[in-house]
């Protein structure tokens, strides 16, 4: 007999005793009879929860919606008259079957009147298995380590190892692959990727195995950055590791930490104490102590004496003092490097600043926080002589005005009615409660751009964006008199009078050719663009496809699409990341026919030439799959809702996009195949329709 699995819903009987007999008057089912839609769907759900039906996200989430309301109407229906029991039994990959013990030759042995081999399933698989636990200690016993020093693997054994570091970091090891890389830990020492790999093999709870691993760890090739950052992940906890991956990152220059300061901050959810190395590296590469450029212009003046430092590291030297000083001159004095203070100090305290209302982490990052203020506190003055406590109260002003535009759009969004109707709240806001945002007291830095210096809102010239999030549309008198419209803090900035989107463009324009013909025009050139417009459009188009395809970026329509006048293409609004999308049948990449008209069309050099660009960027991009991996891991703990619902199938979904099973050539047929299947899609169009008759009444 076949054994139940899944959820099994048993009516209960009150007051009746079951009778046990066949047929029963008390059946633990509902009757057939009595039978309606809400059973048939629970039926399906059960199927669903094991894994017999499909899963496709936008409609489980219709399904799950109806599935509440047909309960609320047999509810009301039937009446509550009875009471049901669900129990929720196991469920395996393949059907448990069970047979009475003894013999019963009525039934044929299915295994003994055939030679088809019989898969079992082991519910065993991946337990603690406490004899492989045991060989593994006796293998590991610290008696060998001598005899491990001079072990040298052969080349079945080498290209086994080679295959282990080639991993991307998400791929779990199995058990000889551990055993493997902790035999050869000694000659593995020169091998710089072997680190991370043998750090994983390391029985953690090992006292003294944990420490012969640390003391390897010092000993072994110094690691690059993208191994260090992997070293910050949840996956490893010890104290020395984390330690030992941010004394690389203190080799780092500020240009590529740059790249990575949005991580490092929320790596800090993964660090054992609020006050780490990680948060003292951040606060120190913040604010360093020992130089200020007033020592390095000093210097180049002949105004220092002999105690200034001669071999100042390069990351405190700042980038406005290189562009005074070439590299030539800067050699010869024994000099290098940058204090990217600006940057640094904004983007720092504003990651840090954003995480305060973690519930769970606020104590960490308000010690961090505390750190910052701090150390800014005692800094002297900067090379212009500017008081750098201002610049911190100029950061606090910001976070004020980023707050007053959010209770802004809170209130702006649950107005009733269309979009012209929230325009009207928004500016009655600005011009009456709240017209001190008209004119500020004192300029301060955009918080999103902060190269340009406001000094209050327009209201007139203020509106909102045709969205689901009514973002702000905002308007800001800057320093020399003129505006700079900018989104609010849910978007990204951008200046209006170099980009419109993309569907006024269609609109005003007819094709994205005539647009680009205004500012770029060129009759000798084809479509009467200059060459250096056109290319610049083809790429920006071939970098967005593949960059949208990786990260699985969604809900993409003509509205959230901008172009510049130099023909850049760009994106605005990714509230849909790792493959989710309001939209049914979404393809691969979003290719609408506008971007191929542009290009002359599917048979035109110039979109040859587009997806040309598309398979070597998507080449490069697959090169530091590792490091992209690495990055998106560090944002496990993020409020993020993609991300945070479930990290480990989120990246994953990312890993899956790289193909790393391919190499380049494969590579290259693969994605011009999902070029081919994206513009063969006409789906799209047909939601692009809908989707502009929505924002009409919006």
């Amino acid at each position: 007999m076949q054994m139940k699995s899944g959820k099994q819903k048993l009516r209960l009987w009150q007051g009746k005793e079951a009778d046990g007999s066949f047929p029963t008057s008390t059946p633990g089912k509902v009757p057939r009879h009595e039978r309606g839609e809400l059973e048939r769907l629970e039926k399906l759900m059960n199927k669903f929860e094991r894994g017999q039906i499909q899963s496709i996200d936008w409609l489980d989430r219709l399904l799950l919606k109806s599935l509440d309301k047909i309960k609320e109407q047999e509810s009301s229906k039937h009446g509550n008259s009875y009471l049901y029991l669900v129990v929720d039994f196991c469920s395996f990959e393949h059907r448990v079957v069970f047979q009475e013990s003894g013999a019963n030759l009525l039934i044929t042995s299915p295994i003994g009147s055939t030679n088809e081999f019989v898969t079992v399933w082991d519910t065993e698989l991946g337990k603690f298995n406490p004899s492989e636990h045991k060989q593994l200690k006796l293998a590991r016993s610290l008696d060998r380590g001598i005899i491990d020093r001079d072990l040298k693997p052969s080349n079945t054994e080498r290209k086994s190892i080679q295959r282990v570091l080639k991993y991307p970091p998400t791929r779990t090891l199995s058990g000889d692959e551990r055993q493997l890389l902790w035999k050869f830990r000694f000659s593995l020492m020169s091998e710089k990727r072997a680190l991370t790999k043998f750090l994983r093999c390391v029985e953690w709870s090992d006292v003294q195995e944990a420490k012969q691993a640390i003391q390897l760890m010092y000993k072994w090739e110094t690691i690059d950055v993208c191994d260090a950052l992997e070293l910050l992940s949840p996956l490893f906890e010890s104290e020395e590791v984390r330690a030992y991956a941010v004394s690389v990152l203190e080799r780092a220059d500020d240009e590529e930490l740059q790249c990575y300061l949005l991580q490092l901050v929320q790596a800090l959810r993964f660090e054992r104490s609020d006050r780490s190395r990680l948060s003292q590296f951040l606060v120190q590469r913040v604010y360093p102590s020992e130089y200020s450029d007033d020592i390095f212009l000093g210097i180049f003046r002949g105004i220092s004496d002999e105690k200034s430092p001669r071999n100042i590291p390069r990351k405190f030297i700042s980038s406005e003092f290189r562009r005074k000083f070439p590299r030539d001159f800067r050699g010869k004095m024994n000099f290098r490097g940058v204090i990217s203070e600006d940057f640094f100090r904004r983007y720092v305290r504003w990651y840090v600043n954003v995480e305060l209302t973690d519930h769970v982490y606020n104590k960490r990052y308000h010690s961090t926080y505390s750190l910052l203020e701090e150390s800014m506190s005692k800094l002297p003055p900067g090379v212009n002589g500017e008081d750098v406590s201002k610049l911190w109260q100029s950061l606090v002003r910001q976070t004020e005005l980023t707050a007053q535009l959010c209770t802004i759009t809170r209130e702006v969004r649950n107005i009733r009615g269309n979009t012209q109707k929230k325009i009207d709240k928004l500016k009655q806001l600005l011009s009456e409660i709240l017209s001190e945002l008209t004119y500020f007291e004192e300029p301060l830095r955009s918080p999103l751009t902060p190269s340009v210096i406001i000094k209050g809102i327009v209201p007139g010239e203020s509106s909102l964006f045709k969205s689901q999030l009514n973002s702000l549309r905002l308007a800001f008198r800057t320093e020399d008199e003129g505006t700079c419209k900018q989104l609010d803090m849910t978007k990204e900035c951008w200046s209006s009078f170099h980009r419109v989107p993309w569907l006024r463009i269609l609109s005003e324009n007819r094709s994205i050719t005539s647009y680009l013909q205004k500012f770029h025009p060129d009759e000798h050139a084809p479509f009467g663009i200059t060459a250096t417009c056109l290319d610049t459009f083809i790429k920006s188009c071939a970098g967005y496809s593949v960059i949208t395809y990786i990260l699985g970026i969604g809900d993409r329509h003509l509205d959230n699409l901008l172009l510049t006048d130099d023909g850049r293409l760009f994106h605005v609004g990714f509230a849909f990341i790792l493959g989710r999308d309001p939209k049914p049948f979404p393809p691969p990449m979003k290719l609408c026919k506008e971007m191929v008209e542009a290009m002359g069309g599917a048979d035109s050099q110039y979109y040859t030439r587009f997806k040309s660009y598309c398979c070597e960027a998507y080449n490069v991009l697959r090169k530091p799959s590792n490091l992209i991996l690495n990055l998106f891991y560090l944002m496990a703990g993020s409020t993020i809702p993609d991300i945070a619902s479930d990290p480990e199938k989120g990246i994953l979904k990312l890993q899956e996009k790289f193909r790393l099973d391919m190499d380049d050539e494969a590579c290259i047929h693969f994605f011009q195949d999902l070029i081919n299947e994206s513009v063969s899609a006409l789906f799209p169009q047909m939601v692009e329709t809908i989707h502009r008759w929505a924002q009409y009444w919006l």
